[in-house]
């Protein structure tokens, strides 16, 4: 993170930002210029991508005329297409041709020789969002789910569509209003808040049972999120059944930051954040052993304060659990696509401007990530079906975003991702460098097959970098629903892979072909672990110890998770 680029310079990259997205010119500008050069030094590719079009016109023409052609299909997870209108005639030539043109766009921007790989993904990417805009599904006349909607419904589903328009047009210039508001609906699970600071509210929840094991569960969620993704309804709420289970929770409520944090950094949050709950937490449960819960962001954090805390023999960490967090992120996912020295200096003059990254910037990054369903899909269903959102809890806390601190992003963003200095033992904390090697406590790691974010081949390199006992789940979902997999959920399955300690190295691949697939939650085996590693049961603590300066203060789900 530089400190020396000039007011003026910071200012216009802010300006530029409003109208790049907050891509960097820059960054696109040298991504293009790579492709291109070495695209044009290659005939052969080229006259095999001209060969290929020549080829897509003479097939789309035999279509056009009835004859029998071998139709392109949509790639695994493509739902655009699905409506069977698009089997007839007129609707399936648009669709082949847009299929084609995609096909064709995919291979001219990827695999060609010599071009950098972050080059290669931000032009694919780009040349993606300017296809997925003209597709067919996008238009009202070429889309037969809506042409056959506005005849049944003789237009009334277009009226709806402008009105739902005029209305969102509306609501650009503030916070959308939850559907299902926390404390009310959501975030419900009964509790106290026992220590707050400027970064945290600790919350304390109230137990479920006569007798709790002795060693609490302190949860760190990602700061990137409110923390009640893990205590949505009572039905999938993480914290009610580990509170059911017979454990002692404690949960951090990360605030959402202004231009006030500004200059809040990352090691901030190690020692304002994990490290005061944990001392909250070590002084209300009578100095016991604590099993640590760590989410996406807060997952990685865990591993970098548990790092610390054992380079300081401080040996107040019984387990780590890890939910989809990488520590090694050299291939961590498609997020790489806005990380280059590049992306990063106009970042850093974009969040200079505000002092915060905003909430809509990395909403609207995820959502292109993603455009078909995040996007498109939606402005279709919503403008010309005019279907109203129906979100339930996990869409409404999607829609509940937080913000970043300027210094912490940006550190977070160059030492982790851009210099990946937390795997290869470069990254301080308290000043000092700190080694995943140093951690020796049992560790429970979560990876979900389909995470774009946080991919688990990249969680899975925790193996790679510390020699702890170890338990490995893949399980199914994604991000977010892959972790939200509460008991009785339909359709849920997992792997899982035990390692001793200083165990051999089982490959992914290996893992993926040798480990039987199990139907149903991986909370179950979880929590199976948790007692295994905890002690007999006793009598729960109060809540709060007001004589070490820890009162039980307002009722949860506190004051931090309601600031918008």
């Amino acid at each position: 993170m530089t400190s020396d680029v000039p007011v003026f310079d910071r200012a216009l990259h802010a300006a530029q930002a409003k109208l790049s997205g907050g891509l960097s010119p820059a960054a696109l500008g040298l991504a293009y210029l790579d492709w291109a050069v070495h695209l044009a030094n290659q005939p052969g590719r080229r006259a095999a991508l001209l060969s290929t079009a020549v080829q897509d016109s003479f097939a789309l023409w035999r279509q056009a005329l009835g004859q029998s052609v071998e139709p392109v299909t949509p790639p695994p997870g493509d739902h655009r297409f699905a409506h069977p209108g698009w089997q007839e005639p007129k609707f399936f030539l648009a669709e082949q041709a847009f299929l084609r043109a995609e096909r064709w766009w995919r291979d001219a921007t990827t695999g060609i020789p010599g071009v950098a790989a972050s080059h290669e993904r931000m032009v694919a990417f780009m040349a993606r969002q300017v296809v997925d805009m003209a597709s067919p599904s996008n238009m009202p006349a070429l889309n037969p789910e809506v042409v056959e909607a506005t005849k049944a419904r003789h237009g009334e589903n277009l009226e709806l569509g402008a009105k739902h328009f005029f209305e969102d047009l509306n609501r650009t210039n503030g916070p959308v209003p939850l559907p299902l508001l926390p404390g009310k609906d959501v975030a419900i699970t009964p509790g106290r808040v026992v220590f707050r600071n400027k970064l945290i509210e600790l919350i304390q929840y109230a137990p479920a049972t006569e007798t709790v094991r002795p060693e609490p569960i302190l949860i760190i969620p990602a700061w990137i999120m409110k923390y009640y993704i893990l205590d949505l309804s009572p039905a999938n709420s993480m914290i009610k059944f580990l509170v059911d289970q017979g454990f002692t929770v404690f949960c951090i409520s990360w605030i959402n930051p202004d231009a006030e944090l500004r200059d809040v950094g990352l090691d901030d949050y190690r020692r304002l954040g994990v490290m005061a709950a944990t001392d909250a937490v070590s002084a209300i449960g009578g100095s016991r052993k604590i099993h640590a819960v760590g989410y996406c962001l807060g997952g990685t954090l865990l591993s970098i304060t548990a790092a610390a805390m054992a380079r300081d023999h401080d040996e107040r960490l019984k387990t780590l659990t890890m939910l989809a967090a990488q520590t090694d992120f050299s291939e961590a996912g498609e997020l790489q696509l806005f990380i280059s020295e590049a992306q990063l200096a106009f970042l850093d003059d974009v969040m200079w401007s505000k002092g915060y990254l905003d909430s809509s910037q990395m909403a609207g990054a995820f959502e292109m990530l993603r455009s078909n369903d995040l996007i498109w899909s939606r402005l279709v269903r919503r403008y010309f079906l005019g279907e109203d959102d129906h979100p339930n809890d996990m869409m409404s806390w999607d829609m509940d975003a937080t913000r970043m601190p300027f210094k912490m992003h940006s550190e977070y963003l160059h030492q982790l991702f851009l210099e990946n200095a937390l795997a290869e033992g470069r990254l301080l904390a308290g000043g000092r460098k700190i080694s995943l090697a140093d951690i020796h406590a049992p560790v429970f790691l979560i990876g979900t097959e389909t995470d774009h974010i946080a991919p688990w081949h990249s969680v899975y390199k925790f193996l790679l970098l510390n020699a702890a006992p170890l338990t490995f789940v893949l399980t199914s979902g994604g991000h977010n629903a892959g972790v939200v997999s509460e008991p009785g959920h339909k359709h849920r399955h997992f792997r899982i892979l035990l390692r001793p300690e200083e165990g051999f190295y089982t490959a992914p691949e290996d893992f993926l072909e040798q480990t039987p697939v199990q139907e149903g939650s991986w909370w179950l085996p979880w929590a199976a672990w948790l007692g295994q590693e905890s002690g007999a049961p006793v009598a729960p603590p109060e809540m709060g110890h007001p004589e070490s300066g820890y009162p039980a203060l307002e009722a949860a789900p506190g004051h931090y998770v309601l600031k918008r």
